[in-house]
Order: C-alpha cells, then sequence, then structure tokens
C-alpha cells in the first residue's frame, strides 16, 4: 500500500546511513581530559573521535533532459544525510506540489504536469553534522501522445459502499505482464484507519483490484489516486488521465445464496436479519458459485438478449435489478417464478426473488455488498465482475505485479 501523505521524518529517518554505528548503541566521542604529554605538540587524538560521511546526493531526470512524461517523478538517491527539501517549478516559477514515496526513493507532483514545458527542480540534503548539499535539475516534457490507454476508476466521490467493495481501475486496452509493476507504482491509496492492503491484475491486465485480507473495517474512509496521465503503458502507449476519489465504507451486509436449500440468508452486522427463498439458474444456464459484489442497481431496466441468442433470445422489463457479473448475472424481481422460488432453478444464470423480497433487498443494499452463491454446477470466473473475494487472500497477492512484504503474504 502506497501512502503518500506520511510524516516526512519517518521518511527522512529511513534515509539516515550509519556506516559507524554497531549493534547496539552508537559511539559516542569522549569529551574526557586528554593526558598531558610531555611534549605538547604531541598531544594524542582521543580514541572515539567519530569521522563524518560526506552527503552524496543524485537526482533525475537528468540535467536537461528532454521529452520526459508528463508522470514523471524526482528521483531521490542520498547517502550519509537526508533529504531535507525537494522544489519543483514551471517555467514561469510557479512552484508545483507533491509529495514523497514512503520509501523516499522519489517525490511525486501531486498533478500531472504539462506538457512540453520546462521544469526545475532543487533537492536539498542535510548531512550529520548539519552542512547542506544541493543538487539541481531541468528537464522537458513531451508533446501529448497519439495513443493512449483508456482508463476508468470505479469509485466516486462521496459514495457510501458496501463492505465487499474493492478498488477497481480498469484499462482499455490490457496492461502486459511486462508493464504491470511500472503502472502499479502508479496506484496511491490511502486508508483510514489502517488496514493492510495490495494491488492484484486480472490475467488478461484489464483490470487492477485493490483489496484487504478481510472486509472492509465499517467506517472505512478510502482515498485513491491513479496517477496515469502521461503514463508509459507499454508499446509506445501512455496512460490518459489521473483519476481519484474519495469514499466510505457503511454497515456490513453480506448475502449468502445455498443452492440446495434454494434460500438465500442476509446478515448484517453479523446478525441474520431475514431469509428468503429463490430459484437460480435452470441446467442449462447455471448460475455461477463464488462470491461476488453488488456492481450497479437498476430500479428499472429491460433485459434483452436477442442481439446474441437469436431466437432463443428474449426481451423483458426487469424490475429492482443488482449487476452482478459482467456475462449478465442479477438479482432481481421475478414475479413468473414466485411459485418455483425455494423449490427449483427456471432462472437464466439469476438469482430470481419475489417482487415483495427484491423491492426489500433493493432498498437495503449498496454497490460494494458482497454475495455468496455455493452449490451450483458453474465456477465463477475470475474477472467476470469485481471478483477479487472469490480469491483467498494466498491467491489474491500472488497477482500483485510489486514484490508483496512477507507480512502481507
Amino acid at each position: 500500500m502506497v501512502d503518500l501523505r506520511r510524516s516526512l521524518a519517518a521518511i527522512l529517518a529511513l534515509a539516515v546511513i550509519a556506516p559507524l554505528a554497531a549493534c547496539g548503541d552508537d559511539p559516542k566521542p569522549s569529551f574526557a581530559e586528554p593526558a598531558v604529554a610531555s611534549d605538547a605538540s604531541a598531544a594524542p587524538v582521543p580514541e572515539s573521535a567519530t569521522i563524518t560521511e560526506p552527503v552524496a546526493l543524485a537526482v533525475t531526470p537528468a540535467k536537461d533532459k528532454k521529452n520526459v512524461p508528463i508522470s514523471t517523478e524526482i528521483g531521490l538517491k542520498v547517502s550519509g544525510g537526508e533529504i531535507t527539501s525537494v522544489t519543483l517549478t514551471d517555467a514561469k516559477g510557479k512552484k508545483v506540489a507533491g509529495d514523497f514515496r514512503e520509501d523516499g526513493s522519489a517525490w511525486v507532483p501531486g498533478k500531472p504536469l504539462k506538457a512540453k514545458q520546462k521544469y526545475a527542480a532543487e533537492v536539498v540534503a542535510t548531512g550529520k553534522d548539519g552542512t547542506t548539499t544541493k543538487q539541481t535539475t531541468a528537464f522537458t516534457t513531451m508533446s501529448q501522445p497519439g495513443r493512449t490507454t483508456d482508463t476508468g476508476l470505479y469509485l466516486f466521490d462521496d459514495h457510501t459502499y458496501g463492505v465487499a467493495m474493492p478498488i477497481v481501475v480498469e484499462f482499455d486496452p490490457g496492461i502486459k505482464k511486462k508493464d504491470r509493476a511500472a503502472v502499479q507504482k502508479r496506484l496511491f491509496v490511502e486508508i483510514t484507519p489502517a488496514q493492510p492492503g495490495t494491488w492484484s491484475w486480472t490475467p488478461s491486465g484489464t483490470q487492477a483490484y485493490y483489496r484487504a485480507p478481510e472486509y472492509w473495517q465499517t467506517g472505512t474512509q478510502i482515498k485513491v489516486r491513479a496517477a496515469l496521465a502521461g503514463l508509459p503503458t507499454g508499446d509506445g502507449i501512455y496512460g490518459d488521465k489521473d483519476r481519484s476519489a474519495t469514499a466510505k465504507i457503511g454497515r456490513s451486509f453480506e448475502m449468502k445464496v445455498d443452492n440446495k436449500t434454494k434460500k438465500m440468508t442476509v446478515v448484517r452486522d453479523g446478525k441474520t436479519i431475514k431469509t428468503m427463498p429463490v430459484s437460480l439458474g435452470k441446467k442449462s444456464t447455471p448460475s455461477s458459485s463464488g462470491t461476488m459484489v453488488v456492481m450497479q442497481k437498476m430500479a428499472q431496466t429491460v433485459f434483452d438478449t436477442t442481439d446474441t441468442d437469436g431466437a432463443d433470445g428474449y426481451r423483458t422489463e426487469i424490475e429492482y435489478a443488482q449487476r452482478l457479473t459482467w456475462s449478465g448475472q442479477y438479482i432481481h424481481s421475478a414475479p413468473w417464478s414466485t411459485g418455483d422460488q425455494g423449490r427449483r432453478n427456471v432462472s437464466h444464470g439469476c438469482v430470481n426473488v419475489s417482487p415483495t423480497n427484491a423491492r426489500w433487498l433493493f432498498d437495503k443494499t449498496l454497490v460494494g455488498d458482497p454475495i455468496t452463491v455455493l452449490g451450483t454446477g458453474d465456477k465463477l470466473e475470475y474477472g467476470n465482475g469485481w471478483t477479487p473475494w472469490d480469491l483467498s487472500w494466498e491467491e489474491f497477492v500472488k497477482g500483485s505485479a510489486l514484490k508483496v512484504p512477507a507480512s502481507l503474504g
């Protein structure tokens, strides 16, 4: 998890290199008065005198570098001291806001830089003895790219979501494996209160999910920035724009469907509040077994499969539909199957409930609420909907393009 808003002091402390320190306390100079020598000119030097390492500082981009992506960061390497300031200014001398990466390896502008513009950076490092070292660089950004990756962020400002709401970033075309690490480094997440988490990619590279080992805590605030504008995404293609959102997580609300009993159990904040009969997909069009997430809610819509199924297709008006998969599985009102609900499966893969129960669910659910279906003849395909919770945590972290800390794995 990357957190741009952290204490500068914490980052700087990591950057300090103390080559003379041994296990235990640092060696300290002696302040005892040396013994008087017979020859005053040969007074001994204290054995514990400390040698101060000079500050070494390296900064990127290189000076006068041209055609730099507008997603560029100020790269930082320091030894013998700590970075105390980074100042980036545009051609008019206006300062650019930004912050350090958590590991102190770079300073990241808070917004994309402008195309075909010159920028100047000044980096100051302070040594252990208080002396400062300054290094400057200047670079020019590239023009607007001709080819871009279309991106999307399925999280919106000031919305409240269910506890299983993943952060979902979408890419078209998908990102190839060799390019995913660089893209993932530009996906910044801040979770309050802090909860561990990581990104994981679908096999096609068209989606990256962020989740924690368990569902989010009620009241969690999620702040995300997909800083992709101008970012090289592979094969001469660049990210289309930056996207960001701040949202929160509401109460816990889980739906559990068992094909054996043909019933849905609804659990709110750990307490069962309702059970209802359901009808799932018939043998030729089975419902998927797995853990899904409510992706979209529509009080009224039309299901039309005539374009894809031809003579076998249908066109039906539907009420209280809640999307679960990209392939078209929903929870919805099905007045035509109330006699079958709780007894047999007759749907085209959806979770059929009565009009009364459909309205009750629709009024209480949030996008991001989880639903788990068990015991059908079809396994949920990963990526068919927002499916990160259908994997164990151990399997999920394997999809990260960056090394996951041992404490998370």
